[in-house]
Formats: C-alpha cells, sequence, structure tokens
C-alpha cells in the first residue's frame, strides 16, 4: 500500500477519544487472558486501528545500555537500540514521547511507564500525527506498561529478552529481589544501578514509600557469588519484615543483626546504611552499619558527608546504632553507593577512592532527564575512570528531595 492509499484510508478512522476509550477497553479485555509472549502482537494489532505500523516493543537490558525489541507476529524486529545514542533511548532517558519525521510518516517513540518506573518504549509508525492520536498513543503505552509488568510475573520470556549476556546465578537471585530501579512522586525521586549487571552477587538496596515516609537501605555482603547472594537475600528480607512491622531504624538493625547471626555464624557480616526521609519535610534520619557514608549533593556539587556514628556491620552483634538527623532542602540529592565503587584500583594499582569519586559526582552533567539519566551517567564515567574494571560490585543509588505537600492527594482522603 503506498502511502497515498494509507492516507486515504486514515481519514475514514475515527479518532475521536470515544473511540479511543473503545479500544484501550477492547485491548484489556482481550489481554486480560491472554498467554504473555501474544500480549505484544495484540498491541500491533490495535495500533492498526488507528492507521499504525511498524510496532516495536523494546525493553531495557540489565545493564541499562540498550533497548531491546520483542519479537513476535506482526511485530518489527531488528536490532537493539543503544540508550545513549538513539531515538528510542532518547524517549526513554528523558521520559517524553518523542517524533521522528521520515520519508513515510511519523516514527513515534513513546516511553513504557508503569507508574513512575520505567519499562522500556513503544515505537510505531504513523502516516500523520495529530494531538487526538498524541493523547490515544500516552494511554495506550500505560496500558502496554501495565500489561507488560504484569504477565512479567509469571513468565520468563521477557526475563530472556532483556538478557544480553549469560547471567551467573547470585546475579539472578539479586534482580529477583530487587524493586523497580527508579521511583518518582512530586515530592521526591531516585534511581539506582548495579555494576557488574550480569554477575552482581553481594550488593542490592531497598526501599519503600509508605505514606509520606521514604524508607531507603543499601546491602553489602562479604564475598563473592552464592555465599554473598544468599547473605544478601537474608539481609533484604529481615529489613522487609522489620520495615513492615513499623519498627524505628535502631530496631531494623537488629532484626538484620540477628537474622546474620543465626544464619550464616560469626564470621559473616553484612555493611548497610538505612535512612528515613519525610518527604513533605525533608527530615532525614539514618543509621550507618559499617558502610561508605552517603554525600550529600547542593546546587550541583558534593556538599558534604553524612558521617554518623560507626556501629558494626550487622551479623556481628554490635550495639544498637546512634540515629542521625539532617534537614534537606529542596532539591537535595543524597548519593548512596558501595565500597567497590571506591575501593577498585586503577592501572597504577591505586583505590579509586572517595576523593575521585566526589570529582566524577560534581562533574557529572545535570539535565532535565532526572535522577535516572545522572546515575546512568555517573555510573559510566566512573566505569571508564576506573579504566573499565569492575571487579567487586559497585552499586550507586541517588536520591532526590523535591519538597512539597501531597495535595493531590489529600483530596482523596
Amino acid at each position: 500500500m503506498t502511502r497515498n492509499e494509507r492516507r486515504a484510508g486514515r481519514k475514514t478512522v475515527d479518532r475521536s477519544e470515544g473511540f479511543g476509550e473503545r479500544l484501550l477497553g477492547v485491548l484489556l479485555d482481550r489481554a486480560h487472558e491472554m498467554p504473555p509472549q501474544l500480549i505484544a502482537p495484540l498491541v500491533a494489532e490495535e495500533v492498526a486501528r488507528i492507521g499504525g505500523r511498524e510496532v516495536s516493543i523494546l525493553l531495557q537490558d540489565y545493564a541499562q545500555e540498550l533497548l531491546v525489541p520483542l519479537p513476535g507476529r506482526r511485530l518489527l524486529v531488528g536490532d537493539a537500540e543503544p540508550v545513549d545514542d538513539s531515538p528510542a533511548g532518547m524517549a526513554f532517558l528523558h521520559v517524553t514521547p518523542l517524533e521522528v519525521r521520515q520519508s513515510d510518516g511519523v516514527r513515534m517513540y513513546l516511553p513504557l511507564l508503569d507508574g513512575s518506573d520505567e519499562v522500556g518504549v513503544m515505537a510505531l509508525t504513523l502516516d500523520t500525527v495529530d494531538d487526538d492520536d498524541r493523547r490515544l498513543l500516552r494511554r495506550l503505552a500505560g496500558l502496554v506498561a501495565d500489561m507488560l509488568v504484569t504477565k512479567h510475573a509469571y513468565t520468563d520470556r521477557f526475563f530472556q529478552a532483556r538478557r544480553q549476556e549469560p547471567m551467573s546465578v547470585a546475579a539472578e537471585m539479586q534482580w529477583s529481589l530487587l524493586p523497580p530501579l527508579t521511583m518518582s512522586v512530586p515530592q521526591v525521586a531516585l534511581a539506582g544501578i548495579l555494576e557488574p549487571a550480569y554477575s552482581i552477587a553481594g550488593d542490592s538496596f531497598d526501599y519503600a514509600l509508605n505514606d509520606n515516609m521514604l524508607h531507603v537501605a543499601v546491602f553489602d555482603a562479604m564475598g563473592h557469588g552464592l555465599d554473598a547472594a544468599t547473605m544478601a537475600t537474608v539481609a533484604v528480607g529481615a529489613y522487609r519484615h522489620a520495615r513492615r512491622a513499623w519498627v524505628g531504624l535502631s530496631e531494623k538493625y537488629v532484626y538484620m543483626d540477628q537474622a546474620i547471626a543465626e544464619q550464616f555464624g560469626p564470621d559473616h557480616f553484612v555493611t548497610a546504611q538505612m535512612m528515613d526521609l519525610d518527604i513533605t519535610t525533608g527530615q532525614l534520619q539514618w543509621v550507618n552499619a559499617g558502610h561508605p557514608p552517603p554525600l550529600l549533593i547542593r546546587n550541583r556539587q558534593v556538599l558534604r558527608r553524612l558521617d554518623s556514628p560507626p556501629t558494626l556491620p550487622v551479623g556481628f552483634g554490635g550495639e544498637r546504632p546512634q540515629i542521625s538527623a539532617y534537614t534537606l532542602q529542596r532539591g537535595d540529592r543524597l548519593l548512596f553507593y558501595t565500597d567497590g565503587v571506591i575501593e577498585e584500583r586503577d592501572a597504577e594499582g591505586e583505590p579509586f577512592g572517595e576523593e575521585r569519586l566526589i570529582r566524577c559526582a560534581n562533574r557529572t552533567e545535570h539535565s532535565e532527564a532526572g535522577v535516572r539519566a545522572e546515575v546512568r551517567r555517573l555510573s559510566r564515567t566512573l566505569k571508564q575512570q576506573r579504566g573499565g574494571r569492575t571487579s567487586d560490585d559497585a552499586t550507586i543509588l541517588m536520591v532526590e528531595w523535591r519538597g512539597g505537600t501531597a495535595d493531590h492527594l489529600a483530596a482523596l482522603e
């Protein structure tokens, strides 16, 4: 079919809001009991109803370097697209639809958002694009993201598509344990990245937003391989158990300490950094169990380390930790990291060190793309500065406090 023929046919397509609602409803009804491998082809079929073609569903790989196409009938399946240098990657990083004009129409790239977590990108081609199309496609992309996340829970197909290298058993355990790598609400945002993605073992992080309180923890279990992954799994499980029991920071330490000691004995330990942040006031509380202190970033520069009274790593039976406190200013960022970031040795055999980490953080370009893009950029910069070496787990997690009250939610209470 020629472009003119497609345009002629497209004029008869109802693109009103009512039609869009019906299309989304049909898609949702059909997807409800559909096998996971048929979801992406179903999306391509429904996109054809509004004159769309060449549909691709692209998922982020574990290393956060590529957007990988899902295979399937009716789908355009090409090469993986780099996150840092492609239209799909730009839409993904900036969480904004992107339109690229081509000789045969307009190529649309729409971020797939499940809440604030980015699943990937949906790409398709239309002859022309108007505001009705943009509104409908934004809603369609949101529905597709929700369906992918729901089906993802009971299939391996999406995991397999995202996997671009062989993955260790330890890494498999860690990835199955992690929460979404990004989270964003008007008052606060966070993003994390783990290296090496396909062989991570002892590093992990966890978080939860309960009403106005953001709970965050970063873990680093001693050793390598399955032993480290198993210890990290127990530490995260104990942390979640304590958090859901509504106990304080020092009590969380006790829960984790007992769990590690009882399960692994006196010679095993996990370092941890735990914090609670009131997202309406910026009031921060934290405890440090043998972990590198987080860095406070203000006005695009590292202002200070957030030191706290020392406490033994969990598993060593240390005393109940003292809680430190600090009040953030709007726009402040907290950079958490594990010791693999600063202890990696360069070509001359010298440890990378905290000062070089701070210099890299200060040089990282701040942009409108937000903390996800900056965490990726900082992680890449650190890896380059280390000469491409990551012999130990190297995890970074950034939290940005934006301030303000949850007025948009108050009306619902």
